[in-house]
């Protein structure tokens, strides 16, 4: 039999072997804790809060072994977790541990199915399995963007609370049943945690973790000096408001006078990767000397390498920070 079907039959075995076992296993990932401080503060009943304690007692081996080795494996990577919850991702890290590998075996078979060169195998695996964190990634970035935008909104409407009398705490509950989310979900957690007792100028700074926002800095710090210097808390949003409108509107021309130049870096950098698959598809021996000559092959090396270098200075030239 062909090494090549034996290596790919082993893949998929492993592959399916492992998305088996973690979407099993996504099903034990619950805290004791965790559903406790959810009925506490009313997201979850007491029925599936006991449900979760009772699932917990009865297989507490397989809540310890692979889910929580896959747990520590994503903390230790670039902790993983709380690129998951800035995203906001509704899938389990270990659901979407088996999704990235089964993408992978995608692009693996799409390799083989298109007839494509076999030294372009491990690359069509790799670019299947970058698909679920691409997603994850855009996720999380439109979370940033609706909250930047919405920011100086909420800031508006907590200076309006305060100067009707009501509390800084009550300003962020307006926010919460006013706002649509992603703005009211993070004021709500941190209208939360204040209501269990930690500090309100803490739980910014947590809601800070979760959302890097520059704005959101200056918030927070505003807070923490009128907490220990006083002064006129509502003013101080506003101008603060006022500073992120005009920053969007400079933005905003940056972006469409750098909008040609945006376009020309995707032109450049997908014209040599589709020029590559036409010829090859016209004359395949033409291309597959890049992959059976030594100085084919370091070409193809040179050419990666200039590839990233020219995005890199192409998004140096257009990313004007304000």
């Amino acid at each position: 039999m062909n090494p090549l079907i034996i290596s790919l039959a082993a893949f998929l075995g492993a592959t399916m072997l492992v998305v088996g076992i973690a979407a099993l296993l996504g099903a034990f990932n619950t805290s004791k804790a965790e559903d406790r401080l959810a009925v506490m503060t009313g997201r979850k009943t007491r029925e599936s809060e006991t449900e979760g304690i009772i699932r917990d007692e009865l297989f507490p081996d397989a809540k310890a072994g692979l889910a929580g080795l896959l747990n520590s494996l994503f903390d230790r990577l670039g902790r993983m977790s709380r690129l998951f919850q800035q995203a906001n991702c509704p899938v389990r890290q270990e659901v979407f541990f088996g999704l990235t590998a089964g993408c992978a075996v995608l692009g693996f078979v799409a390799m083989i199915l298109t007839h494509s060169p076999i030294p372009l195998y491990p690359l069509g695996g790799l670019m299947g399995s970058s698909l679920p964190l691409i997603w994850l990634l855009m996720r999380r970035r439109r979370r940033f963007k609706q909250f930047a935008k919405q920011l100086p909104d909420a800031l508006e409407l907590i200076a309006r609370a305060l100067r009707s009398g009501h509390s800084l705490a009550s300003g962020m509950h307006v926010v919460v049943e006013e706002m649509p989310d992603p703005i009211a979900m993070e004021f709500g957690q941190v209208y939360e945690e204040q209501n269990l007792g930690v500090g309100i100028e803490q739980a910014l700074k947590t809601m800070l973790v979760r959302m890097p926002n520059l704005d959101l800095k200056f918030f927070v710090t505003a807070v923490a000096i009128q907490k220990q210097a006083g002064g006129d808390m509502a003013e101080i949003l506003d101008k603060i408001g006022y500073i992120i409108r005009e920053r969007f509107k400079i933005m905003g021309q940056v972006q469409a006078l750098t909008g040609e130049g945006r376009i020309s870096g995707v032109v450049l950098m997908a014209l040599p990767i589709a020029l590559f698959f036409a010829v090859y598809y016209l004359n395949p021996d033409y291309v597959m000397l890049l992959f059976t000559e030594p100085v084919g092959r370091k070409m193809i090396a040179v050419a990666v390498v200039l590839q990233i270098l020219g995005a890199i200075t192409i998004k140096k030239i257009v990313n004007i920070k304000i």
